[in-house]
């Protein structure tokens, strides 16, 4: 048996437990544990074993950790529509993964047979419906958008979505009101299995780097940028070890924070350093 430690964090709760939905998982925290047969196979959009050579001769860090770690699993969400798969983490964002399921089946409750709601249903589902079913003013409005876009042709047909650049998707997605950037780069990784997507806003994947490389504070998203240039074409799989190194971590990586302070703590020590400015007046008397 391979034994992989399972990464929980709040911020990807609902794209993680896509990702880590095998058979014989024994689902838990940051500590909880993954367990998966060796000779169980994997459907992977992309050739991994050309992902590791290709990682490992790039970065010998990341090659490292590859090494230690093994051969990553990989399941793309069972969502059967992009209108699905939104909705569905439109419930799941800023809440915990235990609270937005349950959200969530209320709203599926809401629909024909109980199931997901179509666009049409949720249109004409009232406001006090869907907030009596668990959700804020902000994500009522934002499932309303997502559902009259996806009738108007913006949101595309999944068939649609697997023809178009993850550039296109992200510009036509991020026009629905409360999908971000990174909600539409969960969407590429998790559901249509975008080999080479690279999250620099999400929170594990800057601590995950940080830990990695022995930075003493969360990279700036540019440089995370900058560094995982090397990653191309497969920064997707770049991206889930520095989501593991954070289970790896386990309470080391609380060490790591926001470096937020050093700007203001040296504009504070500049300031203390300056002559105080003397008025006009007191330049006056002593002139005098």
């Amino acid at each position: 048996m391979l034994i992989l430690p399972l990464v929980s964090l709040k911020v990807t709760a609902f794209y993680t437990r896509q990702l880590f939905s095998v058979s014989n998982c024994v689902k838990g925290v940051a500590s909880g544990m993954l367990s998966m047969s060796m000779n169980e196979k994997l459907a992977l959009p992309f050739d991994h074993v050309k992902a590791h050579e290709h990682l490992s001769l790039a970065d010998k860090r990341l090659g490292r950790l590859i090494a230690d770690i093994g051969e990553f699993p990989f399941k793309l969400d069972e969502c059967d529509s992009v209108y699905e798969s939104l909705l569905e983490a439109i419930a799941y964002q800023s809440i915990s993964s235990k609270a937005a399921a349950t959200i969530f089946a209320r709203i599926k409750a809401l629909g024909a047979n109980r199931e997901c709601p179509t666009p049409e249903e949720i249109l004409s589902a009232s406001p006090q419906a869907l907030r009596e079913a668990g959700l804020s003013f902000a994500k009522v409005a934002a499932m309303k958008d997502l559902a009259q876009k996806t009738i108007d042709g913006i949101v595309p047909s999944l068939e649609a979505a697997h023809k178009m650049s993850d550039d296109e998707l992200v510009e036509r997605l991020v026009s629905v009101r409360g999908i971000g950037a990174w909600t539409v780069e969960m969407f590429l990784i998790f559901r249509l299995g975008r080999p080479d997507v690279l999250p620099i806003h999400d929170y594990g994947v800057q601590k995950g780097f940080a830990i990695l490389y022995r930075k003493k504070a969360i990279p700036k998203p540019r440089e995370l940028a900058a560094f995982g240039e090397r990653w191309r074409p497969y920064r997707t799989v770049a991206s889930w070890y520095m989501w593991r190194a954070v289970g790896r971590a386990g309470k080391d990586a609380r060490k790591i924070t926001k470096n937020t302070n050093k700007k203001k703590t040296k504009k504070k020590k500049a300031k203390k350093n300056l002559p105080k400015k003397q008025s006009a007046r007191k330049k006056a008397r002593r002139r005098s």
